[in-house]
């Protein structure tokens, strides 16, 4: 499928380069064989550059849908996969607690599976339906105490993936200043939550994540979150802010996600004033995301 888009890509490109080229050359060829008539001359560029423009801008357009169309089936793919797979999960652990005489420590275990299932299912929707209101006009924002949301997220994201203080690290530099923001404690949250899970399940098999709140200025607070897994391309660190963006071929094929996440954090950030980047030493050499945010005024 993705092999048939790229050849639908390569065709339609090829084919409005091509009919450019021949347009400018009956352009050049009708200037030529008309240069003694000043107003055929002119009325000939203006026609074939029209033709040549419509062309190129016909062409790009049908390139740009091809490749959303792409974007979008991905999303759909995955998404499917993020439902259907807790939802079976639960369904088997239930059939099993129904038919069977399940021991106790084995049904306790069977109930804190299909818990984290249903808390899977549960984030998926919430990031569906958080990316179809991004585009939503802003919310009432409160003073919000970053360096706690940041250690709350932490706790939370450690808890969720069992990990232990030293593969999750946080680092407050401070030395005591303030750390307001004026915002949605809510979408802050999400925001955060979203960078953390991205720097834990891309880290693979171990997991060494730290987490760096600073300050340049007064104006300013500063968070990175370094993760030591499989590195981003040079040239994708732009485009993993992208909704429905994932990178092809990236190198934990089990991660399964919606494309959604650093959608959203870009959104929030730009929604707050602020700004968020990625940078990686390439592949295998681990990612470091840093989100920017204005300080709240005095």
């Amino acid at each position: 499928m993705r092999i048939s888009r790229r050849a639908k890509v390569a065709f339609f490109l090829t084919l409005g380069v091509l009919l450019a080229a021949a347009s400018v050359a009956v352009g050049f060829g009708w200037i030529i064989l008309n240069w003694e008539h000043d107003v055929k001359v002119v009325l000939g560029v203006l026609f074939f550059g029209a033709i040549a423009t419509g062309l190129v801008l016909n062409t790009s357009f049908l390139v740009r849908e091809i490749r959303r169309n792409e974007q979008h089936d991905s999303f759909i793919n995955s998404v499917t996969h993020e439902l259907k797979t807790p939802i079976a999960s639960i369904r088997l652990y239930l059939q099993t607690l129904e038919r069977r005489d399940v021991p106790e420590h084995q049904r306790r275990e069977f109930y804190r599976l299909m818990l984290d299932d249903a808390d899977r299912l549960m984030n998926t929707v919430e990031q569906v339906l958080k990316a179809g209101r991004a585009g939503a006009h802003k919310r009432e924002h409160a003073t919000v105490d970053f360096a706690q949301l940041v250690e709350h997220s932490v706790e939370r994201t450690r808890t969720s993936y069992r990990l232990q203080p030293e593969a999750l690290r946080f680092e407050s530099t401070l030395n005591g200043q303030g750390s307001s923001i004026s915002g949605d404690p809510e979408e802050l949250q999400t925001a955060v939550s979203n960078i953390l899970d991205n720097a834990v399940k891309y880290s693979g098999n171990t997991v060494d994540v730290s987490v760096r709140l600073s300050s340049a200025d007064s104006r300013q607070l500063t968070l990175t979150v370094q993760d030591r897994g499989v590195g981003i391309p040079a040239g994708e660190l732009k485009s993993i802010f992208k909704r429905f963006y994932r990178v092809p071929g990236r190198a934990l094929p089990q991660v399964r996600g919606t494309g959604l996440g650093l959608f959203l954090v870009r959104t929030i950030a730009k929604r707050h004033g602020g700004k968020v980047f990625a940078e990686s030493a390439g592949e295998g050499r681990g990612t470091k995301v840093t989100l920017e945010l204005p300080r709240r005024a005095s």
